[in-house]
């Protein structure tokens, strides 16, 4: 990767009628990423919860790390952070969730949204 362009990738998961859809966009810039997020928010307007993480190299060098979890159960943002953290990725991974009316408790919800954002992380790494 060149650093201009980045890597995308999306992925879907459906658990118990809740319907999960990630997009990955490895870039270290942090206006990529706001623009990553924009657009992921645009297109998923009417899902329930977006969750994202992010690490991005600031001006000084350092990795800076942000995550959101939107009011969504078992900290998901955490979980995305850590998978973009395993392995040493710059760029933002972003999962919209679509309610399907069946509660999948805390575990059920970390593990789909983990389980959707490193199958798209899988496809650009």
């Amino acid at each position: 990767m060149d650093g201009t362009t980045p890597a995308q990738a999306e992925a879907r998961l459906t658990v118990k009628r809740s319907k999960f859809a990630a997009r990955v966009s490895l870039t270290g810039h942090p206006d990529q990423v706001e623009a990553a997020l924009k657009a992921f928010r645009t297109k998923h307007r009417k899902a329930r919860h977006i969750c994202w993480a992010s690490r991005v190299e600031a001006a000084s060098g350092k990795v800076e790390e942000q995550m959101r979890d939107d009011g969504e159960v078992g900290r998901p943002g955490l979980g995305m952070l850590e998978l973009l953290r395993r392995r040493e990725l710059l760029g933002v991974v972003m999962v919209a969730r679509y309610f399907g009316g069946v509660k999948l408790g805390v575990g059920g919800v970390s593990r789909a949204f983990r389980e959707v954002a490193q199958a798209a992380l899988e496809k650009v790494s």
